[in-house]
């Protein structure tokens, strides 16, 4: 049984391949976020949102940059992990009516998917940097440093206010 697929021999394969897939899973995560934009109510989460939304649209716009680099087409590899992450959290909030519960349980989804993220580009950057590309680990870098940014700003959102919000709305 193979994990990733008969076409992977090597560390640049696999390099490669993990750009194909976290390709995908920025254009699965550019379909989403309007998606969620629509069901947030918090105007600092929906403002988060839209926010990462464009922030989205200029990671696939890099990680196009480092196919390039590295002499490969841009292609996509088709993400289990990341359609699971986006799955669980729609069943999530499909099954929630309070607004602002809902809201809590956006801010978590979009964490699990930071958070897969940041997995993801960590190691896309350590497997450029072992394959002698710090051109291309520096891009992925900037992506990465975005993640984090972003996961901070969900982390403090929720901490601050949602989640209170969520608890008072229960109580």
């Amino acid at each position: 049984m193979s994990l990733f697929g008969a076409d992977i021999h090597t560390l640049d394969d696999l390099f490669v391949h993990g750009l194909k897939t976290i390709y995908y899973a920025e254009r699965q995560i550019l379909e989403t976020l309007p998606q969620m934009i629509e069901m947030a109510t918090d105007p600092s989460l929906k403002a988060g949102f839209q926010q990462h939304l464009r922030e989205t649209e200029g990671q696939r716009t890099r990680l196009e940059r480092v196919f390039e680099m590295h002499g490969v087409a841009p292609d996509e590899a088709k993400c289990p992990a990341i359609d699971g992450i986006i799955k669980a959290a729609n069943a999530t909030a499909a099954d929630i009516d309070d607004k602002q519960v809902l809201d809590a349980a956006l801010a978590f989804g979009a964490q699990m998917v930071e958070h897969y993220e940041i997995a993801q580009y960590g190691t896309l950057i350590a497997w450029a940097r072992e394959l002698g590309r710090p051109d291309c680990a520096a891009i992925l870098d900037e992506n990465l440093a975005e993640e984090k940014a972003t996961d901070a700003k969900l982390s403090d959102l929720a901490e601050a206010r949602i989640n209170r919000a969520a608890e008072l709305q229960a109580s």
